[in-house]
């Protein structure tokens, strides 16, 4: 049943980890967390960017064909939820935002090596099966 499903791996980063990679993704003291990425053709990417983009290509093209946009907008425009948002990390295989899940394991264990130090706070894996992801309010729905 599991491989019916993609995954995407997640990463909680401390403050400062957070603040470095935003501010420079290259930066050497980030090195551990940059040879994992390079290890699985990963890139990370912050989930408050990753909003902003939606929100930013909803407005481009018309709110109306973007059924998460005002739930997006609001949670960007909302500064604890930015705060939360710009310390969470999604990580993006070969390009791709979801990928199977061998490629998940391998990429959660090897985070999971650096969890509890001084830059990953938590390691999170998802699957894409509806039943497992929270919807949004229904104010929104």
């Amino acid at each position: 049943m599991s491989d019916k499903w993609n995954y995407q791996v997640r990463v909680n980063l401390t403050n400062e980890a957070a603040n470095m990679l935003l501010d420079d993704p290259a930066n050497k003291e980030m090195g551990p967390l940059t040879q994992v990425l390079k290890k699985h053709n990963a890139i990370i990417k912050s989930q408050y960017e990753a909003f902003s983009e939606y929100v930013a290509e909803a407005e481009r093209h018309g709110a109306q064909n973007y059924p998460l946009y005002e739930w997006t907008k609001d949670t960007i425009n909302d500064p604890v939820k930015e705060k939360k948002y710009r310390r969470s990390f999604s990580l993006y295989i070969d390009g791709q935002e979801v990928y199977p899940k061998a490629e998940a394991d391998a990429l959660e264990v090897d985070l999971q090596l650096l969890a509890g130090g001084q830059q990953i706070l938590k390691v999170f894996k998802y699957d894409t099966n509806p039943a497992n992801n929270p919807q949004p309010p229904a104010k929104y729905s």
